[in-house]
């Protein structure tokens, strides 16, 4: 299948968070000097969607609050494929594995072999939905991406143990939160983190979510959620 580069791909981004209330730290990883996103930046696992996460099962699913959110401005049957990919995501590049154990119904997607073979099937229901932002024009890739906040606590792995994580982002570590912009990090990171350090001790979904949306005409801070527009100006991805 070929991938049209200029089209605009759902995403999922997921940031596990660690010891929230007493220490809190966030997993990061670095991207390759050869990817044609983000070269060198670190970042928190993520990535496209793909066609199958449309149809993997799911064992729970993410709050309803969770949901509605994604549901606006979007097409709700996104919402399943959205949380599937998150999962896969941060199954591949980290190793580390959000689900219950069970046995998969009928056949696993190739893409999911490792994970089923694990014993588990993914599980939605820790995923809070807690940004949202669309990659301005004129970039290499553009992702409309939705990003995934996690408490670490329900990983069902060992949180340290990165053995079966693939090789696209390397020197993955649990970074200290008050330390995190010491990285070299993309300008979107930095704004999710100041949302995570503001939510770091709240254990509940967010009621409303930060949209930054680009297109060819503005880019717009929003808020889904019922609150309007908070921004005209214009937004740059550094």
């Amino acid at each position: 299948m070929t991938i049209d580069k200029t089209a605009i791909r759902n995403a999922a981004t997921v940031i596990v968070l660690r010891n929230r209330h007493d220490d809190p730290h966030v997993l990061m990883g670095q991207r390759g000097s050869a990817a044609a996103f983000m070269p060198n930046k670190f970042v928190f696992p993520g990535g496209a969607v793909d066609a199958e996460d449309a149809d993997v099962p799911l064992a729970s699913q993410m709050p309803e609050i969770c949901r509605a959110r994604l549901a606006e401005d979007a097409d709700p049957s996104l919402i399943h494929a959205l949380s599937a990919a998150a999962i896969r995501e941060l199954w591949e590049e980290t190793g580390l594995i959000l689900g219950q154990p069970g046995d998969w119904p009928g056949e696993v997607p190739a893409d999911w072999a490792g994970f089923a073979e694990t014993g588990h099937v993914p599980s939605a229901h820790p995923l809070q939905f807690v940004f949202r932002a669309i990659t301005p024009p004129g970039r290499p890739r553009r992702f409309d991406a939705r990003f995934f906040l996690i408490d670490a606590d329900e990983v069902a792995s060992d949180l340290d143990d990165f053995s079966a994580a693939c090789d696209e982002l390397s020197h993955l570590q649990w970074v200290r939160l008050p330390e995190v912009r010491k990285f070299d990090l993309p300008f979107i990171t930095e704004v999710v983190l100041a949302e995570v350090a503001a939510r770091a001790h709240d254990p509940e979904p967010p009621q409303s979510v930060p949209f930054f949306r680009n297109n060819e005409e503005e880019s717009l801070f929003l808020r889904l959620g019922g609150v309007g527009p908070l921004t005209g100006r214009k937004h740059d991805y550094k």
